[in-house]
């Protein structure tokens, strides 16, 4: 499971927004899979794994809906001094593009997550989420074309309907 530790964390952290939920969760999915590793069966792990994260993040939102509790938004501002305007201009695009894929809807950030980032096929993406291939594939649709949508808008300095 330990190869897949980077995977899980940028997961979880395309799912929650402030890093320390994102913490929170891989710590509790490791819990799990360790404790639940013996019923494994062949099967990619990977896919295993990002699956149980992704019932973590399902598990602590419904215990924060429970809380009725608020997470403050996350500061998506980048580290450092300042930087020359390439590495500046860069960085912007980097926030942009967080934000934006932040307000998708969670069932399109997932698929999206898992294959732009995570480069998972469409099967591995169906057997993380629990959905079939065609759901996959329709979601991933829908959410490049908001991503795009929302892109052209933001660089046309558009009102976003996601901000």
């Amino acid at each position: 499971m330990l190869p897949h530790l980077d995977a899980a964390y940028r997961f979880a952290r395309w799912l929650c927004r402030p890093p320390s939920d994102a913490d929170d969760i891989v710590q509790e999915a490791f819990l799990r899979a360790f404790r639940a590793f013996e019923g494994l069966r062949g099967g990619d792990v990977k896919a295993w794994l990002l699956t149980i994260v992704r019932n973590c993040h399902a598990s602590a939102l419904e215990q924060q809906r429970r809380r009725a509790t608020v997470p403050l938004p996350d500061d998506y501002e980048a580290e450092g001094s300042p930087s020359p305007e390439s590495v500046s201009a860069a960085d912007e695009e980097r926030r942009a593009l967080r934000r934006l894929v932040a307000a998708l809807p969670e069932e399109h950030r997932e698929v999206l997550v898992l294959r732009e980032m995570e480069d998972m096929s469409y099967r591995e993406i169906a057997s993380v989420t629990q959905v079939p291939i065609g759901t996959v594939m329709s979601r991933l649709a829908r959410a490049r074309a908001a991503l795009r949508g929302n892109w052209l808008k933001d660089a046309a300095g558009e009102p976003s309907a996601v901000r």
